[in-house]
């Protein structure tokens, strides 16, 4: 992320409120929070959406001791269905940094499928980097990631 990018607390809390306040199929983003023992954990994010189409998704474990514990796949798992069911998805992308191991092993783990590694500015908080994209398409088998 590039700190430089971040928009004001009351920018982004205006955007989030006129956001959620279009139909579902109007979006731009989606946001969804982990918890676990009611204590947000997590989050993901998805955006360029393309509503009955394609989206693509961005995932964070925000404390670091939660990390390497099965948390992320569990919840990128549940995630991945909401995303397909509440916006009627094809298709799923996520593009983290190549060289953070641990996304990448967990969105393999829970049925994405390799694309391409490639250099990309992928959110509108991010910085120029090496991302490893990554697909999950509605009609592949994904071990219970919802009905979708």
């Amino acid at each position: 992320m590039d700190p430089t990018r971040l928009p004001t607390r009351q920018t982004w809390g205006e955007r989030y409120v006129e956001e959620y306040g279009k139909p579902i199929q109007d979006r731009s983003t989606l946001l969804v929070i982990w918890q676990l023992d009611g204590v947000g954990i997590g989050f993901s994010t998805s955006d360029k959406i393309v509503y009955s189409e394609e989206a693509h998704m961005h995932l964070h474990v925000v404390e670091p001791q939660r990390r390497r514990a099965g948390i992320g796949s569990a919840c990128v798992r549940e995630t991945v269905g909401l995303y397909f069911n509440a916006l009627r998805l094809k298709r799923l992308f996520c593009e983290p940094n190549a060289f953070n191991v641990a996304p990448n092993r967990t969105l393999q783990s829970v049925g994405f499928r390799y694309v391409k590694t490639h250099k990309t500015v992928p959110g509108p908080l991010n910085y120029h980097q090496a991302v490893t994209r990554w697909v999950l398409e509605s009609d592949r088998p994904t071990g219970g990631l919802g009905d979708r």
